[in-house]
């Protein structure tokens, strides 16, 4: 039996702003778009991994969530507590120059980590951690 990942999401508050960064600034492709009363989900990929979607979803996109839960997932969004994705590069240095030059908020400088790769870490435009890793000796 063979389990792969799919899918996973990320908590945005605004799709527009989000599309603008993961497809003009990380490059990924947008592979859907979908509204649905009164909800936007947008799928997003690398080229590179065809089968594997990010989903950028509202918060608290189940129907069935409190308002005092929409209220605690808001304020852990604005902190960017939510949601985080690791990204793998071949190139740590030059993927921190192109995002940072894009005005991305840099968390994060590339360093050489003791676990085996070099890295750095940015927020997306809502507030979510994003690393970029490269391994060490590549």
């Amino acid at each position: 039996m063979d389990i792969k990942l799919s899918q996973c999401f990320i908590a945005v508050d605004d799709h527009d702003s989000a599309i603008a960064f993961y497809r003009d600034v990380l490059g990924l492709e947008v592979r859907n778009d979908v509204g649905f009363e009164g909800m936007r989900w947008v799928t997003v990929g690398s080229p590179a991994q065809p089968d594997v979607n990010i989903v950028l979803e509202p918060p608290a996109a189940d129907p069935n969530v409190s308002p005092a839960d929409k209220r605690a997932m808001a304020e852990l969004m604005a902190k960017g507590l939510l949601r985080g994705v690791i990204f793998a590069t071949d190139d740590c240095d030059a993927t921190f120059e192109r995002i940072s030059a894009a005005g991305a908020e840099v968390l994060q400088e590339p360093m050489d980590q003791p676990y085996g790769v070099r890295d750095c870490a940015f927020r997306d435009p809502t507030g979510n951690l994003l690393r970029f890793t490269q391994p060490l000796g590549t």
